[in-house]
C-alpha cells in the first residue's frame, strides 16, 4: 500500500494540490453572494418579481443571480442587486497567503 500524500496536508493544500483551490473560493463566494442578496430581499420584503422589477432585469435574471451554483454574474448586475437592497457592492483584492 501506497503512502497517502495528503496525511497531514490542510484542506488548503489539499485544495491546491489538485488544483481545486480556485473554483471551491469561487463557488465559495458565488454561494455567500447569493445568500445575502436573498438576506436582504427578505428584510426588504421583495419578492422575487419584485426585485427584478428595481433592478430592471427579467426575473429569470434574477433566478441566475440567486442560483449558488451559477457563476456567470456581472460586476454590473451584483451592483443593480445591491443596490436594490439599499446596500453598495465592496470588492477588494487581498494577498495570497504561501501556503508553503
Amino acid at each position: 500500500m501506497g503512502k497517502n500524500r495528503h496525511t497531514g496536508s490542510s484542506f488548503d493544500e489539499f485544495l491546491e494540490e489538485e488544483d481545486l483551490r480556485a473554483e471551491a473560493e469561487q463557488i465559495a463566494t458565488k454561494r455567500v453572494v447569493a445568500w445575502q442578496i436573498e438576506k436582504f430581499m427578505e428584510e426588504k420584503n421583495l419578492s422575487k418579481t419584485d426585485m427584478a422589477k428595481v433592478m430592471k432585469t427579467s426575473r429569470a435574471a434574477l433566478n441566475r443571480l440567486l442560483d449558488p451554483e451559477n457563476g456567470s454574474v456581472t460586476l454590473h448586475t451584483l451592483e443593480r442587486a445591491a443596490a436594490a437592497v439599499g446596500k453598495r457592492l465592496h470588492i477588494e483584492l487581498v494577498d495570497v497567503v504561501s501556503q508553503k
